[in-house]
């Protein structure tokens, strides 16, 4: 009877002791790779500026003519015409851009998924670190599990808490600056959907930029680690080749159609990235995010399972691979 529970705390240590070189790895490619959480900062950063620009000449426009422009003209101007009272935001040409912040953190961290994974082992054997790597007890296995969960996971989670934040903000800049000028600040919360709007971007990070692109960055990771030289190059020629291949011998596009599937997303999740997703958004927001919709999708298997030959030949090529 006294079995049970040490069987079971056996198996939970045992669990722990196997996930702990993992999490370290996870914090080394973090540590190493620094401008995977600069880079959507620091674009987060300069659209909450441009925002906090557009929302004060928002609040202090005359005409379209710049304020000080008209404090010039004419100094005995004494007063500032401010926004009209009114709650519509929309009758004044004002919208909280909520789609654009996301799709800028969004392609901003797939653009950094893309070049990690091609990066992630070539520059190990470039720099010859892969020697130091592979003295340490952390098998090829964890190795690569834990570079192809940053562009998988951790990017995509840490888009969606940049995301957040950012409009968030936005939302509280925009009821400071716009406080006492007439419009109605329960409007900015209300108008935007950003309930709405965040639940849609959650959706869709979770499925296109988690599993839905998971075979392009094994495929890099996979170059990454077989390449000799430029590994640009040999991730992006070979597709460019077969699509030509197919085009010239069948006159059919098949390849480049399932490549532009495969980048656009599935046609059963809406892409804040996309006017027509984005108007389904603004008619029945949460209609869409049916999971069922998504799992049903026959590319999303075909991909895990071209996503899981990708990665155990990694694990091989890996293994037996020296530096440059």
């Amino acid at each position: 009877m006294q079995e049970s529970p040490m069987r079971t705390q056996g198996f939970g240590a045992a669990f722990v002791s196997a996930l702990r070189p993992f999490c370290w790895s996870v914090r080394r490619e973090f540590w190493e790779n620094r401008w995977l959480s600069i880079a959507p900062l620091a674009a987060a950063v300069l659209f909450l500026t441009g925002f906090l620009f557009k929302v004060i000449a928002f609040r202090y426009h005359v005409y379209g003519v710049p304020v000080f422009l008209l404090k010039m003209m004419n100094p005995f101007r004494n007063h500032m015409h401010s926004v009209p009272a009114d709650s519509s935001l929309q009758g004044h040409g004002f919208a909280m851009p909520y789609e654009i912040s996301g799709t800028l953190i969004m392609g901003t961290v797939v653009i950094l998924g893309f070049f990690y994974t091609l990066d992630a082992l070539y520059g190990e054997r470039r720099d010859r670190s892969i020697l130091f790597w592979k003295s340490l007890p952390v098998s090829d296995l964890t190795v690569v599990l834990s570079k192809i969960s940053i562009p998988v996971i951790f990017l995509p989670l840490l888009s969606l808490v940049i995301t957040f934040a950012l409009q968030f903000s936005m939302l509280l800049l925009a009821s400071v600056v716009l406080l006492g000028s007439g419009v109605n600040i329960a409007a900015i919360w209300t108008q935007g959907s950003f309930f709405h709007v965040s639940l849609g971007l959650f959706y869709h990070i979770i499925t296109v930029h988690g599993l839905w692109y998971a075979p392009l960055y094994s495929w890099l990771l996979l170059v990454s680690a077989a390449a000799p030289r430029a590994p640009f190059i040999w991730a992006f020629v070979p597709p460019f080749v077969i699509g030509v291949v197919e085009k010239v011998t069948f006159n059919t596009s098949h390849f480049a159609a399932m490549l532009q599937q495969r980048l656009i997303g599935p046609s059963s999740t809406a892409s804040p990235m996309s006017g027509t997703a984005a108007e389904h958004v603004s008619v029945d927001p949460i209609a869409h995010l049916i999971p069922h919709h998504f799992l049903s999708e026959l590319g999303l298997w075909v991909g895990l399972a071209i996503t899981a030959v990708f990665l155990a030949a990694t694990v091989r090529i890996r293994r037996y691979r020296g530096p440059i």
